[in-house]
């Protein structure tokens, strides 16, 4: 399976903050602790072990045993489980969303670069464990960004009344998803494997958590990755110094909102992905996921009747730390705070919210974990390959927005040169004269010279799309067909990743799709991979 690579920035889908990450950027350090290569990884694990306690190791273990009852475990996801008592043995972690039968592509690709940084870490350090983490989002509450995914360019979605967070709604209605989606496959081996997978997760389970955590068991549990659900009173309970903290202290607010301040005077291109509120924490109970308020010393849920004095909601803290729940600025701390965590996977977007979390990380006294950005993939048939190879496109032009894409092609194979630089050339030498002789008559000859060059210029720039629109008709054929291909890999204009399911490349290659991956994406690249599969 042939890889080839394309840097981040050329691929014009990543924001400069992410490409002058990538690029270490001088700027940018004071907003991360270590940039992740494996030699960086000695210090972090120092720092991590020094910041990590056994009590806090027994509660994980003791509680991942728990959510894992009702699961089929894999010896080498158990291995891992046990593993987490030692106090050599440190996580890398990637997080996502409860998205429906796992959502755009790209969730494959956190978790395989999780998995294989695991692997590059034991080899570099054999005397330590690295366990690899995937953490639901089981406490998020936006229904319509999981409820649906793509497979062969229609939305398979979820259709249903939903409140409050996704991990606890039932999975009423699935059936019905279900008999759409499978009257979609055929039954070819893996099509039955994918209706297996669908039905399993989602018609035998009581509610989104479960269904999510059987389907990402089913397909990586063979290679030992471990499942957390933080929506969880035991291992919130571990958080309640820092939900203490939050909601009379206020710290994150404070430091997020002067990092972001930081990063704003850096560059002005720099998008702030989130903003921080005076409480970073929703109250999480029963269909009901409201902000939490203060005003004037009492505490209230927001949209509803639910309010307390200071001392109520410090004994309601202790009682019911599983109601509290993180919001994008605090779930980061609370993850890092629950694991023995070295390195956090995630995606651009991901990465650009955790570059401002930094100091409020060092004010609390948490290790702040390393940063990678995820595998981005492209996955490419032998056969489109071909089709490229044979009308001359290399594929990383195919990253080109399809009206320069168009350009870039006609004018490469025209006949006829689509340039008039040299006629521009020559027009201004020509103009060059003109000005002499304006010089030595007055102002008012000059200023008619300058806008008679700027009409010819103009003139020849009208004539130059013309030639261009013309030379574009005559090839039409031919664009069409490399305009086939981009929009097959690049659906609706977008990266395939973000787009299509794992599941039409599944009905190809069955579960060696992961292997495949696995063998072929190398977590410490910092390139965007193009696979042949």
């Amino acid at each position: 399976m042939p890889t080839d690579y394309i840097s981040f920035r050329e691929t014009n889908y990543f924001s400069s903050l992410i490409c002058d990450y990538l690029d270490e950027k001088e700027a940018l350090k004071p907003f991360y602790n270590r940039f992740p290569n494996l030699n960086a990884f000695k210090a972090q694990i120092d720092e991590k072990q020094k910041n990590f306690d056994r009590v806090t190791r027994a509660v994980l273990v003791d509680n991942l045993n728990e959510q894992y009852k009702n699961f089929l475990i894999s010896e080498a996801t158990q291995t891992h489980i046990n593993l987490l008592n030692d106090n050599n043995t440190f996580t890398v972690v990637t997080g996502h969303q409860l998205n429906l039968f796992t959502g755009p592509l790209y969730f494959f690709y956190k978790v395989i670069s999780t998995l294989n940084l695991c692997k590059k870490l034991k080899i570099k350090y054999p005397k330590y464990n690295f366990v690899p983490i995937y953490w639901m989002a089981s406490e998020d509450h936006d229904f319509e960004e999981i409820n649906f995914f793509n497979f062969k360019g229609k939305k398979v979605q979820w259709n249903r009344e939903a409140s409050g967070a996704v991990g606890a709604l039932n999975l009423k209605g699935l059936d019905e998803v279900f008999k759409v989606f499978s009257s979609q496959l055929d039954t070819s081996i893996h099509a039955t494997q994918l209706k297996s997978l669908f039905e399993n997760a989602y018609l035998s389970h009581d509610n989104l958590t479960q269904a999510m955590h059987y389907l990402v068991n089913e397909l990586f549990k063979d290679h030992g990755l471990v499942i957390v659900d933080g929506d969880n009173a035991d291992l919130k309970r571990l958080f309640i110094p820092y939900l203490k903290n939050e909601l009379y202290k206020q710290t994150s607010f404070d430091k997020v909102t002067q990092a972001n301040k930081q990063l704003n005077a850096l560059d002005g291109n720099y998008k702030i992905q989130v903003n921080p509120r005076k409480i970073n924490l929703f109250y999480n109970k029963e269909g009901i996921r409201e902000r939490i308020i203060e005003k004037d010393g009492t505490f209230y849920v927001n949209n509803t009747n639910i309010k307390w004095s200071k001392s109520e909601i410090t004994q309601h803290l202790i009682e019911k730390p599983e109601r509290f729940s993180p919001n994008v600025i605090m779930r980061p701390l609370y993850q890092e705070v629950i694991l023995p965590n070295l390195c956090y996977i995630g995606g651009g977007g991901e990465l650009a919210y955790w570059l401002q979390l930094r100091s409020n990380f060092d004010a609390q006294g948490v290790t702040y974990p390393m940063l990678l950005l995820r595998n981005s993939v492209l996955l490419i048939t032998e056969k489109q390959k071909q089709k490229l190879e044979n009308l001359e496109v290399p594929i990383s032009d195919l990253f080109l927005e399809q009206a320069e894409l168009k350009t870039k092609v006609t004018k490469k194979i025209s006949e006829i040169k689509i340039d008039f630089s040299e006629q521009k050339t020559y027009l201004a030498q020509q103009f060059k004269g003109l000005y002499h002789l304006a010089e030595k008559t007055d102002a008012s000859f000059t200023g008619a010279v300058s806008a008679q060059e700027r009409k010819q210029i103009k003139g020849l720039e009208h004539l130059e799309k013309r030639l261009l629109k013309a030379q574009k008709r005559k090839l039409k054929d031919h664009l069409d067909r490399i305009i086939l291909i981009q929009n097959d890999l690049f659906p609706n204009q977008s990266l395939q990743e973000r787009k299509m399911n794992f599941s039409e490349f599944y009905l190809e290659h069955g579960i060696e799709l992961i292997s495949k991956l696995i063998d072929d994406l190398n977590p410490l690249e910092n390139k965007f991979s193009i696979i042949t599969v």
